[in-house]
């Protein structure tokens, strides 16, 4: 492998924050042995950790008004694994990536998969674009996409959806992640029963071309682009689809796609209690679809979905294999800090997740015992896991503080010089 920042640098970076660290981590495993929890099994667990992250994420992206590149953001594909590569060698937790068609189309994809595995990287979710209309496309989506009226438009979208597992099966994924705008902004603008059966019948001509072993994730959101109604708008929709298109449907939770104040941990239980748990797209939000960086409004809402995570993954009914991946846009900071802050506040809310008395837990729960049920789950939250974090990425190879390493390799200028000039953009990506 090549790896994009030089291994002398972390050396240099972790041997003058070692000492600390392991000063750190045997006071916090002196704090954990008091209460039973051995610290090196949940640092092994922790190691074992990852989250993807979307190829789009590498590069700015903005709101639906304006867009501002910075020096040095990557400009095709290649560059967006190399920045990929950054993350994942700092933090090693992400080392998949998650692709998007058409915007990462090259004319050789063995190429392209020899080229992410020379970077430590290998390939996740293939994601569809049928939201956006592309030069030279010939129908276009702004009447929807698997659900427009117009039956060539639907023959484009489901064509364009098997042509993604096509690419993702010379890529290595396993997953094709089908998300569609596909709605209404006015009232009786569409059938809103007749929308939601083409959708259906189209979405099961994508499943039909899915390999036996690849799943098909659908993802909700309650609104935008359409601000009426949208088809696939709540976890409610994607399990009835899922449920209707079969066994290797499952449902897809973006953490931003739900209406404000949502029990998103309840519905991580419910669509696991049903088998219908596919993934997710962390993030964050404040107000709506806001793909802030995760963790950074609301991590105790993280903490508890983990906490569920934990939960289903004890008690695995009919499998638990949900797909990880971070799904974020970067208005006003550098893409690469941003991930890395991301990666490390999920990983982070995993171990924590893993350190709640479950014994504790489930007896207060039984004995109705509300304070000593929801202690269980505050002692858990209120521990600072960072030093274990640290030093599983020090054992990995990773650096210690991963902002500050990625600063000191001084990435973005180099690339700086290197790259293109990205120019002014109107929208998200």
């Amino acid at each position: 492998m090549t790896l994009p920042i030089s291994a002398d640098l972390i050396a240099e970076h972790n041997a003058a924050r070692a000492e600390a660290l392991h000063e750190d981590y045997e006071a916090l495993g002196r704090k954990l042995a008091r209460s039973g929890i051995a610290i090196d099994a949940i640092k092994a667990r922790a190691a074992g950790f990852s989250v993807a992250v979307p190829s789009w994420g590498a590069g700015r992206g903005g709101t639906r008004f304006a867009k501002f590149p910075i020096p040095g953001e990557p400009t095709n594909i290649h560059e967006k694994l190399e920045d990929c590569a950054v993350i994942n060698q700092l933090s090693r937790v992400t080392p998949r990536v998650s692709p998007h068609f058409p915007w990462d189309k090259v004319s050789d994809y063995k190429a392209l998969r020899e080229e992410a595995a020379s970077l430590g990287l290998g390939f996740d979710a293939v994601n569809s674009n049928t939201f956006q209309d592309q030069p030279g496309q010939a129908h276009s989506y702004s009447t929807g996409s698997l659900a427009s009226t117009l039956e060539a438009t639907r023959a484009q979208a489901i064509a364009h959806n098997i042509e993604c597992i096509e690419i993702g099966r010379q890529l290595g994924s396993k997953d094709l992640t089908v998300w569609v705008g596909d709605g209404t902004n006015f009232p009786g603008q569409q059938d809103l029963a007749r929308s939601l059966d083409r959708y259906l019948e189209a979405a099961a001509e994508v499943y039909a071309a899915l390999p036996h072993d690849w799943r098909m994730l659908l993802e909700h959101k309650m609104f935008e682009p359409a601000f009426y109604s949208t088809v696939i708008s709540d976890w409610g929709s994607s399990i009835l689809a899922a449920q209707e298109l079969g066994p290797k449907a499952k449902c897809l939770v973006d953490l931003g796609h739900h209406a404000p104040n949502v029990n998103i941990e309840q519905i991580v239980a419910r669509l696991h209690r049903f088998g219908k748990l596919g993934g997710f797209h962390f993030n964050d939000s404040k107000y709506g679809d806001d793909d802030l960086d995760s963790g950074s409004i609301n991590p105790h809402q993280l903490f508890l979905v983990f906490n569920e995570l934990a939960e289903a993954e004890a008690n695995p009914r009919d499998g638990f294999a949900p797909s990880y991946m971070i799904d974020q846009s970067h208005n006003v900071t550098d893409p690469i800090e941003s991930m890395l802050s991301s990666a490390e506040a999920i990983a982070q809310c995993h171990a924590k997740a893993a350190l709640v008395d479950r014994e504790a837990l489930h007896a207060a729960q039984e004995a109705n015992d509300t304070m000593m049920a929801f202690q269980a789950l505050r002692r858990a939250y209120t521990i600072d896991v960072s030093s274990i974090l640290a030093m599983a990425r020090l054992e990995a190879g990773g650096a210690i503080d991963v902002l500050e390493a990625y600063r000191a390799s001084q990435w973005r200028s180099r690339k700086a010089q290197e790259r293109a000039v990205v120019g002014l953009g109107a929208g998200i990506v």
